[in-house]
């Protein structure tokens, strides 16, 4: 039976077997969320799998993954505007309350979203936008990748090297 890579989004991104991985950083994997109806949603693995909580790492990893997940934030927001001039604002979030594994979402807010919804958390969004398939990732984000990537690259050669130092 071939294992899905979902069924362990840190092993698979470790192994290289994650496609949804845009940028291996510092403390973890910048990866493109399996749901796009915020075109842009990303998300930010820790690189233990074991790890539950930001409190779980030492300090200097947890440093370093709020670094990272600053740096995709800024990613994100950097390729949103860009390619949506309604781009707003994006939202950053560590919540852990499906995924067993310390994560942070990164959520892209636009000027087209319906007005009772903009001002909410993207939770309260309707439970059909994460299983319609017309939102599911796919060939047509490519472009969105490439840019949340370029955008990562750009920021990680801008970054001081201390900040590029794997924490023990």
């Amino acid at each position: 039976m071939v294992e899905d890579w979902r069924d362990d989004r840190i092993g698979s991104a470790l192994k290289g077997a994650n496609p949804t991985v845009l940028r291996r950083l510092d403390a973890g994997f910048a990866v493109i969320g399996d749901v796009q109806f915020l075109p842009g949603y990303s998300v930010l693995l820790v690189d233990e799998p074991e790890v539950q909580r930001l409190s779980e790492l030492q300090r200097t990893k947890r440093t370093a993954f709020l670094a990272d997940m600053d740096r995709l934030g800024e990613a994100v927001e950097r390729a949103c505007r860009r390619l949506d001039p309604e781009f707003r604002r994006v939202n950053l979030e560590i919540l852990g309350n499906t995924d067993g594994f310390l994560h942070a979402h990164v959520w892209p807010r636009f000027e087209w979203e319906s007005p009772d919804l903009v001002g909410l958390p993207v939770w309260l969004y309707p439970r059909d936008n994460w299983r319609d398939p017309a939102s599911a990732l796919g060939p047509e984000h490519d472009v969105l990748r490439e840019a949340i990537g370029h955008e990562l690259d750009v920021l990680s050669a801008d970054a001081p090297a201390s900040l590029h130092t794997p924490a023990s």
